[in-house]
């Protein structure tokens, strides 16, 4: 039986998002420049930076909720990636796709395993969203147009389920609602959509995601630091209650 590592307290541990902060930084700023060279092969780094970033903040053993949040991030690298990895299948219903898979494992980790309050009252707004999103849409989504319908009710879902996870957990979460939404309009209605809709997509992207991965690692090592303290505690006492046994 592996013995859990305890973490050390504090934050010096956000340094191993560095990584992953710097690619976002080069992604966003040779996207809005327009430099594909770089841009492209950055996006597919992203995921696996914030990856990096999750397995070394996480001490082993790791256990299914860290497994989970891999999961997500890994069926996001994909949906990142569906264009370049498989470039003989349709990318949007692809993209659709992977996505879902990441926002469902997000939606059963914040309703279930990184729960730490009530889902905030405020979270109704995202019905309104959904609701008003696909009004403005639907004459452009054609074939798709039931899949997104779906796919935006997994996107609120999110949103909503991680207002349960803690403030950080909740902005990441209102961003990546921000990122799918621009991005939206962007595939559907490009020709209304601003210059520099791209970087704004990928800008809310990454702060979501990051936020996101950041909130659910600080919940994890927070637990795991007061299971082993409470541990402590108990081995104290049954030293203590046998010693006045003796």
């Amino acid at each position: 039986m592996t013995t859990p590592s305890i973490p050390r307290p504090g934050r010096t541990w956000v340094w191993a998002f560095a990584p992953y902060a710097l690619i976002s930084i080069v992604h966003i700023v040779t996207l809005a420049l327009g430099a594909t060279d770089i841009s492209t092969p950055s996006k597919i780094a992203l995921m696996p930076a914030l990856f990096l970033g999750v397995a070394i903040a996480v001490p082993p053993p790791r256990g299914r909720i860290t497994a989970l949040l891999l999961a997500a991030i890994t069926a996001s690298w994909l949906g990142d990636s569906a264009g370049v990895f498989f470039p003989a299948l349709p990318t949007v219903p692809l993209m659709i796709a992977f996505f879902a898979i990441a926002h469902l494992i997000y939606i059963w980790l914040f309703l279930r395993d990184l729960a730490v309050r009530r889902t905030a009252r405020w979270s109704l707004v995202y019905i309104v969203w959904w609701v008003v999103l696909l009004i403005v849409l639907w004459p452009s989504l054609g074939a798709l147009a039931f899949a997104v319908a779906a796919y935006g009710i997994v996107l609120g879902g999110t949103a909503a389920a991680s207002t349960r996870a803690g403030t950080l957990v909740t902005w990441g979460g209102v961003l990546f609602l921000t990122s799918d939404t621009i991005l939206a309009f962007l595939l559907f209605m490009p020709e209304r959509v601003p210059p520099l809709t791209d970087p704004a997509v990928m800008l809310s992207y990454t702060l979501g995601q990051g936020l996101i991965a950041i909130g659910a690692v600080s919940i994890i090592r927070a637990r795991r630091i007061a299971a082993a303290a409470a541990a402590a505690d108990a081995d104290v006492e049954a030293a203590a209650d046998g010693t006045g046994t003796a």
